[in-house]
């Protein structure tokens, strides 16, 4: 059977949330992914309650970034996770973005150093290790996870990396137990990235099928292609807008890229976003997205995983995410 996950961002209330990701877990979904979805909705607290509410289904976070929580105060969280729902728990973790990290005080200064140093002392921390480590970004000092009261014990978190550019794929390919591939990019991207996730698991002496490749997929199901393109191209054009490193790698044209910016600002206000949808085309929309009826959704979802995807995480951006669900429930490309 094919791998599936949903992927939750803030346009839910969490009760609705965890209704989702217990519908998906019934139809036989493998896991649920929650974001730091910009500074709306933090990704641990939706984690742990779709943990508490769920029996099977794995839950990872899609993503955290790698500046704004210190590696120990990191691994304890997981562990906390883990404790929770013990080998359920992924921690995706990403480089963030600007402008919103500058906004918030965030150098992203060489966030490839800062990747592996986190990436490391994390993982060693969740091993049950003493961590020390002078690094660039991180100090750790004799650093333990301090179990008193409960069972000392490795917690079994494997650690993703949501990359975008190419020498963090590489980086990941490296390092990491698996890459959350993002949204909105296109199958070309894909195979780029695949090369580039061969060259760092070559460093690490392995291959890039040694390493999981879930990918966000954003979908917009519905009755008619055209209403399925109207419904993605808000999202589309956020992207276009706050995002654009994510849409370059994906070969969409500056000019646009150039001509949305001047639209939007960030934060966007609903209108600026209205205003600016009104310049993306239905091709773009087509092009990074699974969007149309459910035969053209599961069509363009196939070709992402025949370039390289292990496990599409469905965005569905439409009001009926049950839909979404059931469009894919027990399908097989």
């Amino acid at each position: 059977m094919t791998r599936l996950a949903i992927y939750l961002q803030d346009a839910h209330p969490i009760g609705e949330a965890i209704e989702y990701a217990r519908y998906a877990e019934a139809a036989g979904f493998e896991a649920v992914w929650q974001a730091d979805s910009r500074l709306v909705r933090d990704a641990v607290v939706p984690m742990a309650a779709f943990a508490a509410c769920t029996d099977t289904i794995r839950i990872g976070s899609g993503v955290v970034d790698c500046w704004t929580r210190n590696p120990a105060r990191l691994a304890s969280t997981f562990s906390t996770l883990d404790d929770l729902a013990p080998g359920r728990i992924i921690l995706g973790i990403g480089a963030w973005w600007d402008p919103l990290a500058a906004k918030v005080g965030i150098d992203r200064r060489r966030p490839l150093a800062m990747m592996r140093e986190v990436v490391t002392t994390v993982r060693a921390l969740l091993a049950d290790e003493t961590v020390t480590f002078d690094g660039e970004h991180v100090h750790l000092d004799g650093v333990e996870l301090d179990y008193v009261y409960q069972e000392r014990r490795p917690k079994d978190v494997p650690i993703y990396i949501g990359a975008t550019g190419m020498k963090m794929m590489e980086l990941t390919g490296e390092i990491a137990d698996g890459v959350v591939l993002n949204y909105l990019v296109s199958p070309e991207y894909n195979r780029r990235a695949m090369e580039h996730l061969e060259i760092g698991a070559a460093r690490a002496g392995r291959s890039v099928d040694d390493l999981d490749r879930p990918q966000l997929v954003v979908c917009s199901v519905a009755d008619t292609r055209q209403e399925a393109l109207d419904g993605a191209r808000l999202m589309v054009t956020q992207y276009l807008g706050q995002q654009p490193h994510i849409m370059k790698a994906s070969g969409v044209p500056e000019s646009l890229l150039d001509e949305i910016g001047r639209v939007l600002t960030w934060p966007a206000t609903h209108e600026q976003v209205e205003a600016a949808s009104k310049l993306v085309p239905d091709d773009i929309v087509q092009m990074i997205c699974a969007a149309g009826t459910p035969d053209e959704c599961r069509e363009k979802v196939a070709q992402y995983m025949a370039d390289g995807c292990t496990c599409p995480i469905l965005y569905q951006l439409g009001p009926d995410v049950r839909l979404m669900v059931d469009t894919f429930a027990g399908w097989t490309p």
